[in-house]
């Protein structure tokens, strides 16, 4: 069974998660500020980071800034209720969920689940390539190219984009991607797939404010024109 980092500075978070997760068979770390969190990830090599934005020292999202530098170690952000801002952000670099708090461990615990399926499903390989204008995907690697130069996506970019453009044309709202990448059927907060989308044409599109693939249908969502 996978091991999960969960970094909280708060100890009583950090025992009800815990409790949750060797519940449902889990292995578990903890740390309680972001460099004791960094002794664990380079020591312990967990295979999910369940991790709280406001810590002691290192933030969270300074935290998240280094692990999406050096690895796709799936991370999974703690962020306040109305904070906004910090899940934008913590998208942006390259999060893979986020849940608000005050939250249901229950709940916390299916997302580590869907996060650590999605991510081993990901890492399966494809055999086959898929192309578009100056864009490729290797499926088998994992990588993308664009004018012959290797794009760097995290793995739930590189999910989202290969979905896309593994349905040339067809238009997608956000809640069908959130079910067919993201792997949840329950409503969740869909700002997360415009926040991927973003990214994406930022990495890309030859003008990111003028998109030739990655179109969005206004009032329905997003299509990959070839």
């Amino acid at each position: 069974m996978a091991t999960v980092l969960v970094v909280d500075d708060e100890p009583i978070v950090r025992e009800v998660v815990v409790r949750y997760l060797r519940r449902d068979g889990f292995e578990t770390l903890e740390a309680g500020d972001g460099d004791r969190a960094r002794e664990l990830i380079e020591s312990s090599s967990p295979q999910l980071v369940v991790l709280d934005v406001m810590l002691p020292g290192t933030d969270g999202l300074e935290l998240c800034r280094w692990i999406r530098g050096r690895s796709e170690l799936p991370v999974i952000l703690l962020t306040a209720r109305g904070e906004e801002a910090d899940r934008i952000v913590g998208l942006e670099l390259g999060a893979d969920d986020y849940v608000t708090k005050p939250f249901s461990p229950r709940e916390l615990a299916v997302r580590v689940k869907t996060v650590l399926r999605r991510s081993g499903s990901a890492q399966a390989p494809r055999s086959t390539r898929l192309q578009f204008g100056e864009v490729e995907l290797d499926g088998a690697s994992r990588t993308v190219a664009r004018a012959g130069e290797s794009v760097g996506l995290t793995a739930k970019e590189f999910d989202l984009l290969w979905f896309l453009a593994s349905h040339p044309r067809r238009v997608f709202s956000r809640d069908q991607l959130m079910q067919r990448v993201w792997d949840y059927a329950a409503a969740v907060d869909t700002g997360t797939v415009t926040v991927h989308v973003r990214r994406l044409r930022e990495k890309i599109e030859k003008d990111p404010s003028h998109p030739a693939h990655l179109r969005t249908v206004w009032g329905v969502g997003y299509r990959l024109d070839p």
